[in-house]
């Protein structure tokens, strides 16, 4: 019995070991740092440059009313894409190591975009828009942070099906944009992190 006991233990330890050291990787990946997003913003395209906002105002279509040809009694009917911006750090996985490196520093250059619904449903191009891959470039510092900005809302997302639907109806439609910046430290470690926004599209009174 009793060696049944040790034997019983000693598979369950190895069985406990492999499953975390599979998490672990799956987790975190090789880099000795992660990456940490201090904040996620949106800021609504238009003719005027916003501020950042962690919910994102989207207007499907915007009455330009100043430039060229458009005025106030002839607005130009224009569909502006949204611009999203977040700042970044890095934080070491082992907090006893030594300060991180030139060598852990990372850099951005790829950012993913997924929509979809609070409840985590959406089909894309019938009721959320679709993913994209979008590609910026910033290298954040092994102290400190770095700021980078992105296309977070296409133009021809608001001209496709569901966006385009709204314009002229006062129908919205509430969505999250996952947000995944990609990239690797100097060593050539690959390295991501994901943050999520909400956006509510609508044709807005402008």
């Amino acid at each position: 019995m009793t060696r049944m006991r040790i034997i019983t233990r000693a598979l369950t330890a190895a069985a406990l070991l492999a499953a975390t050291s599979c998490s672990s990787t799956v987790r975190s990946g090789n880099s000795p740092v992660f990456l940490v997003i201090d904040n996620l913003g949106g800021i609504r395209g238009g003719p005027t440059t916003g501020t950042a906002s962690s919910l994102l105002i989207s207007d499907v279509l915007t009455l330009v009313t100043s430039g060229g040809a458009c005025s106030l009694q002839a607005p130009c009917p224009t569909v502006f894409g949204d611009t999203g911006t977040a700042t970044l750090e890095l934080a070491k996985k082992d907090i006893t190591a030594t300060a991180p490196t030139t060598n852990n520093q990372v850099t951005i250059n790829r950012v993913h975009v997924h929509y979809r619904f609070a409840d985590g449903s959406g089909v894309q191009g019938v009721t959320v828009p679709v993913d994209f891959d979008t590609f910026a470039t910033a290298t954040v510092p092994p102290t400190g942070t770095a700021t980078i900005s992105f296309e977070l809302v296409r133009v021809q997302a608001k001209q496709t099906t569901p966006l385009v639907q709204l314009v002229g109806t006062p129908q919205t439609i509430a969505v999250v944009a996952d947000v995944t910046f990609i990239g690797k430290d100097q060593v050539g470690n690959d390295i991501s992190v994901m943050g999520s926004i909400q956006i509510e599209f609508g044709d807005w009174s402008d």
